[in-house]
């Protein structure tokens, strides 16, 4: 991994082996949090509950970080949303990981109590913690500063049980056998949460979890457990066919694009200086420099059309619509922003240059008017 190409990564360094990039996503939409974990020394990484409308920004950070992703894992077959896990398959060939008890098709990486996923020189540890449905599984850290706790343990919470085969006798189990008794200082990553709360520990749920927390028994747990009368999840007639088949679609044919295009972790659309410089003849560049810049010693792209950025909003009718535009700048930044302007506006085949002309320079394509150092 290309730690100087990636300045914001957040490293910390582990008793289980060398230093970790850690990122917690989230979906709006379902309350999920997906995590992100990469040995940096090796680039490997694994991704945990990811969900399946989020797999182009996932991907796309991903990419951006450098990260060879080993394992797509799932802590159980979710109700309430699809896993992106074929989907990340199918991009970036890594196993698909889920308990093996749940026997969901297209799993590569069927998992057990006791087994451990590595990626590079860190690995996390499978425990089954059964009860909120009976294929759930957590994953904890290999040094057991931090675990992944599905909808088995939330924050001040637990998953429900009156579902896909749950039991509240088997989930006090799985939470006071296998999760509180890791270190107290263990940080607990839940797979949901409605309210903001992103992270607990083993001392705090053991002090205040409101189910099963301070001097609660299990007589206790199960009493509040067997009387919550919760409505099912809105979406699980499609989740849990849909997490049987590991996320794959049933229909899987797609209209082709008109381009190779692949989003950045910022949600734009770019393509790529090799693939650009191949098909100039059936695009529209648009330059977004100044007018002093276009005709600079930095150079164009032969037969681009300039509209500098302040002017586009009010010269959008000059470009021409027969032909789709890639939108270029000295860095990539400026066009970033007419991108997004004109995507708003209603054009649909515009991309970025990924890098803008200084990627394109570097990468050995010419420019029309540059000056050679």
């Amino acid at each position: 991994m290309d730690v100087a190409a990636a300045p914001a990564l957040s490293l910390s360094a582990a008793a289980g082996g060398g230093p970790l990039l850690f990122r917690q996503l989230f979906d709006g939409d379902t309350g999920t949090f997906t995590y992100l974990l990469a040995d940096v020394t090796s680039g490997k990484g694994v991704i945990i509950d990811s969900v399946f409308e989020q797999h182009g920004r996932d991907l796309a950070l991903i990419r951006e970080l450098g990260i060879e992703l080993v394992a797509s894992i799932d802590t159980h077959a979710h109700a309430d949303h699809v896993t992106g896990s074929w989907l990340m398959h199918e991009a970036t060939g890594c196993e698909i990981g889920l308990a093996a008890v749940v026997r969901a098709e297209n799993v590569s990486l069927p998992l057990s109590h006791g087994d451990r996923v590595a990626f590079g020189g860190r690995s996390l540890e499978v425990r089954s913690t059964p009860g909120h449905t009976d294929g759930c599984i957590s994953f904890v850290l290999d040094d057991q500063s931090m675990a992944f706790t599905g909808d088995a343990l939330l924050v001040r919470g637990c998953g429900r049980c009156d579902f896909q085969q749950g039991n509240a006798h088997s989930l006090w189990t799985s939470i006071t056998e296998q999760l509180l008794t890791l270190p107290e200082s263990c940080l607990l990553y839940p797979a949901h949460d409605y309210t903001g709360r992103a992270v607990t520990s083993v001392a705090e749920e053991k002090a205040f979890n409101s189910r099963l927390g301070g001097n609660a028994t299990e007589r206790d747990f199960v009493g509040h457990m067997e009387n919550m009368k919760l409505p099912h999840p809105h979406k699980i007639a499609e989740a849990l066919p849909g997490n049987m088949r590991s996320g794959k679609p049933r229909d899987t044919t797609t209209a082709p694009a008109w381009a190779p295009l692949a989003r950045s972790y910022a949600g734009l659309p770019e393509l790529t200086p090799a693939w650009v410089a191949a098909h100039l003849g059936d695009l529209t560049v648009l330059d977004v420099r100044s007018n002093e810049e276009f005709n600079g010693p930095d150079g164009r792209v032969a037969g681009s059309l300039l509209i500098p950025l302040p002017e586009l909003e009010s010269r959008s009718s000059e470009i021409p619509t027969g032909r789709p535009l890639v939108v270029v700048c000295h860095s990539g930044s400026r066009s970033a922003l007419a991108t997004q302007q004109l995507l708003k506006a209603g054009r649909m085949q515009v991309a970025n240059l990924r890098g803008g002309l200084s990627r394109w320079a570097a990468e050995g394509y010419p420019l029309d008017g540059a000056v050679q150092a």
